[in-house]
């Protein structure tokens, strides 16, 4: 109850300033993880000791999920047709690179971990978070191909990530390491991202033309129109899980082929996102403050600190730079792309299905230095998003004479211009 009640608190303190915050370095992940971290101090580490692992596990998956539909949802998919390449490349390429170094400083700076656990932790923190990037995605004075770009990163990362993840925890909890041929983990992660895309394709192509269709006739009525996103999200989520797909793709490519089916209720899905989908987060962070890294914090060494920090500000940059390469963009663009990486809902999500399904031997030190980065992450992209997304946006304008709104298109022609790309990225 006392957990509870700090909780409300701090949302109704929140809500009262929120207007105030908006646009600025203080975030709601910032402020609810705060508030958990203060609940597992008053409670020493006690706080909602009735909560199971498996329970954390699914709330945080319940947000994560709401927040890649909802993303999703907003992303114009004729824009991106035009301007795939940049996401492709964060793909394709960054993604790789970035397990890669992460295992290697994992592996050289870490005591006591082999190169699996390594790349386990790696594939933890692959993945970067929406949610937490909100402030970039949102500003509509970015270039819209920086903003799709890392929207779509953020989607489709964690979807890509899981079957890595549980791929490598086999591996880690395997007696010698190599249990599986290559070629059955491949079948398994290509059974993954098929299935995912497959039924997150079909569901949310047809809630889109089931919403359009049962509206226009009337129906549907004003009260449970706001509710259907929700019955999709969940839809698509269990139903590629239970076909054995990976759920985080299928939800955000739901919300892809939803958004475009159902172009005009979008606002469906902006509203519930701003409503519903924002409280849920609030309390994945809050609880993540309570309950998964406030206790162990104390537990946290120079190791884990340092590999966190080269994590967010060295292997994720690097990452970026090595995918962009030829891509003709401007150094600040890439440096904006490297740093706006951050961890959060994935990365816990992740960590916790590693502790409580693998039986991996390091299952809780890779939980200790994930929560970790996690926390550094909320506070360091949460503190810069804001300033230097509108430094960005004044720097890139000069690029771009036209306003923000005919930047949103003109900026698709980049490869045309001169020869540091003057659209803005």
């Amino acid at each position: 109850m006392a957990e509870l009640i700090v909780f409300a608190g701090l949302l109704v303190g929140y809500a009262l300033v929120s207007g105030l915050t908006r646009g600025t370095s203080l975030t709601a992940p910032m402020v609810f993880t705060a508030g958990g971290l203060a609940i597992a101090a008053a409670s020493h580490g006690q706080a909602w000791a009735e909560m199971t692992g498996a329970a954390v596990r699914a709330l945080a998956e319940a947000a994560l999920a709401l927040v890649l539909f909802t993303d999703a949802a907003r992303i114009d998919l004729r824009a991106l047709r035009r301007e795939y390449h940049l996401p492709l490349r964060l793909l394709a390429v960054g993604m790789p690179v970035g397990i890669v170094l992460g295992t290697v400083v994992g592996y050289g700076l870490l005591p006591g971990f082999g190169l699996v656990e390594a790349a386990l932790l790696a594939a933890v923190l692959a993945p970067t978070d929406a949610a937490l990037g909100a402030a970039m995605i949102s500003d509509r004075r970015l270039p819209v191909r920086v903003r799709q770009s890392l929207n779509v990163e953020s989607g489709l990362n964690d979807g890509i990530a899981l079957p890595a993840v549980m791929v490598l925890a086999a591996l880690a909890a395997a007696e010698e390491g190599t249990s599986g041929s290559a070629l059955s983990w491949a079948g398994f992660t290509a059974q993954q991202i098929g299935i995912g895309v497959a039924v997150g394709a079909a569901l949310g192509g047809l809630g889109g033309w089931a919403l359009t269709r049962a509206d226009a006739r009337g129906w549907i009525s004003a009260t449970h129109r706001p509710l259907f996103p929700i019955g999709v999200t969940v839809l698509s989520y269990l139903g590629a899980d239970a076909a054995s797909g990976s759920g985080f793709l299928s939800v955000f490519v739901a919300g892809l082929v939803f958004g475009a089916s159902a172009r005009g209720h979008r606002d469906l899905v902006h509203r519930f996102a701003e409503r519903e989908g924002e409280l849920l987060t609030m309390l994945t962070f809050t609880v993540f403050g309570a309950v998964v890294i406030g206790p162990v914090l104390g537990r946290a060494d120079g190791w884990s600190v340092l590999y966190a920090v080269l994590a967010l500000a060295v292997v994720r940059p690097a990452a970026v730079a090595v995918a962009t390469v030829g891509a003709r963009l401007r150094l600040e663009t890439v440096c904006f792309l490297g740093w706006f990486g951050p961890r959060g809902l994935a990365s816990i999500v992740f960590a916790l299905l590693v502790v409580e399904e693998s039986g991996v031997a390091a299952a809780d030190r890779i939980m200790l230095v994930g929560g970790v980065t996690v926390l550094i992450s909320v506070y360091a992209h949460g503190v810069t998003a804001a300033p230097w997304s509108r430094g960005f946006a004044g720097r890139a304008a000069r690029y771009d004479p036209a306003s923000p709104e005919h930047r949103d298109v003109t900026v698709h022609h980049y490869r045309w211009h001169g020869p540091r790309g003057q659209d803005g990225a």
